[in-house]
């Protein structure tokens, strides 16, 4: 019985280790929401990621904010961004938003674009397939 014990105890305490870390790190994930499931929410106070692409013809700078429309496949989320927008935001990109969502505008205070490594050097070169939407 010995000869197991030095096997069993650090599997043990190894198996430990694991499940400790593995609840933190389910806890700590973030996930983010489409317009549609944000739309869905509750109204309350928690904050949440809103993920979507800009739409085209909505942005309106104002001085310490932006204003735009996010959009997934068929549903759209006025935000209210609260300062300045990276270098790299524009219409028609995707963006991942952190805010609170108070039923009818997201209030955001984070803007994240979404871009790939890669430059295109000409407008006519991008594809629209950031957030295509299947027709099923």
């Amino acid at each position: 019985m010995r000869r197991y014990g030095k096997f069993v105890v650090p599997a043990v305490v190894i198996i430990g280790i694991l499940v400790v870390l593995m609840a933190n790190l389910s806890s700590s994930l973030v996930y983010y929401n489409t317009p549609a499931e944000v739309q869905a929410r509750e109204v309350d106070d928690s904050r949440l990621r809103l993920a979507g692409r800009v739409v085209p013809g909505s942005v309106v700078d104002e001085k310490s904010s932006v204003a735009f429309v996010v959009e997934d496949c068929d549903t759209a989320v006025a935000v209210v961004h609260t300062g300045v927008p990276p270098q790299l935001f524009a219409e028609g990109i995707g963006v991942v938003l952190e805010g609170t969502w108070d039923g009818d505008v997201f209030a955001s205070d984070t803007l994240l674009v979404k871009h790939d490594e890669q430059y295109r050097a000409d407008a006519e070169d991008y594809d629209e397939d950031l957030h295509s939407c299947s027709e099923a």
